[in-house]
């Protein structure tokens, strides 16, 4: 009986991470894309212009979040594991990038193709939101990318849950040391003070 229910309990596990990291994604995601929201909505505020689509960056955020976690099962950006941190960090931000950017690219195809417009339309669908548009969206993604993965490059560093820990339970400071423990601590001061006084 333990043998057959250890598959069973190893899929669940397996299962509740996978969503437990979804969601986490969903979270961060949708914080910098709607504070983004916000901001193109305050900015068009001073010229007194609507502007009503709060709900797209949930969605845009529920779908990256997902193409994310393709990414990480094809292993994307790996490779640079054991370089500094900010080597991998930067070298994952731009494969990512590239990764939504691919995928967009796609997903625009896939719906020109629905509503028979042929290939070509899902280019020209991109292309209509303007140059402009196009980068702000490309700073966006670069500017949540880098300390998304760097909080996911230090999480695989220090091990799964440590970072989690050190954020979100509390922390006990280091005692402060006295002056004699200091002094004891430097290599010579001992001997320093020990001459000064003579």
């Amino acid at each position: 009986m333990p043998e057959m229910h250890a598959p069973h309990a190893g899929w669940k596990r397996t299962l509740i991470h996978e969503l437990v990291e979804y969601w986490l994604n969903f979270a961060y995601l949708s914080f910098f894309l709607v504070a983004f929201v916000w901001y193109r909505r305050l900015i068009l505020a001073e010229y007194q212009v609507l502007y009503t689509n709060y709900w797209v960056p949930l969605i845009e955020a529920a779908v990256l979040a997902k193409v994310i976690m393709i990414g990480d099962v094809l292993r994307l950006g790996r490779g640079l594991e054991q370089k500094p941190l900010i080597v991998p960090t930067l070298y994952r931000t731009l494969v990512f990038g590239a990764w939504v950017a691919a995928f967009h690219v796609l997903e625009a195809t896939v719906r020109a193709l629905f509503q028979s417009k042929g290939l070509v339309g899902g280019f020209e669908e991109i292309a209509s939101k303007g140059r402009y548009e196009l980068l702000a969206s490309v700073v966006m993604v670069l500017v949540a990318f880098i300390p998304f993965f760097a909080l996911r490059e230090l999480r695989r560093v220090m091990g799964e849950g440590k970072l989690w820990s050190l954020f979100f339970t509390r922390v006990t400071p280091a005692a402060d040391s006295s002056d004699a423990g200091t002094a004891s601590a430097v290599p010579g001061a001992s001997g320093a003070l020990s001459r000064r006084d003579t």
